[in-house]
């Protein structure tokens, strides 16, 4: 298993297609881009901002949730890749009790982003998915989504 860091969310052009990046924290630091949904891309996005909304967001009530039962959220693992689908699961513990739940990676991510929670990936999902990406191009990347960040808007990502 390969700890990962949220590097962040940005949408694919001409498609339009939002994606959330994970870079990994050692060694050749391959990046493993994600489709996700545009919902869950705001989400990302609004956690990775510090953005407040009126009133909670599903993620943020997951988080209130799982808080306010005493529920530990460990980390976070991309579990595999099946058919152009990515799998993931939340790692739970409450009362010396650990529980694993089947999650989109979105949800899972946007959980982690909102808690601060390791997300981690299985290495054969990132010998498939994960692409090296040079110093030069991961400053770059970087330097997009700062971008990016700085331009969003809720209306971007409607459907």
């Amino acid at each position: 298993m390969v700890e990962m860091h949220l590097v962040g969310v940005r949408v694919e052009l001409p498609t339009n297609n939002p994606i959330v990046l994970l870079r990994e924290a050692e060694g050749e630091h391959r990046v493993l881009p994600i489709f996700i949904g545009a919902v869950e891309a705001t989400a990302i996005a609004f956690a990775l901002q510090g953005v407040v909304t009126q009133r909670p967001m599903t993620h943020d009530l997951m988080r209130d949730l799982l808080q306010e039962l005493g529920v530990g959220v460990e980390r976070i693992v991309i579990t595999e890749l099946r058919d152009g689908t990515f799998y993931a699961e939340i790692e739970m513990a409450s009362n010396g009790s650990r529980h694993s739940v089947s999650s989109r990676p979105s949800d899972a991510i946007a959980l982690a982003a909102r808690l601060g929670t390791p997300i981690f990936a299985n290495e054969a999902v990132l010998e498939e998915a994960a692409v090296v990406v040079s110093d030069d191009e991961d400053e770059e990347e970087v330097e997009k989504f700062r971008e990016f960040l700085e331009g969003v808007n809720p209306e971007d990502f409607a459907s």
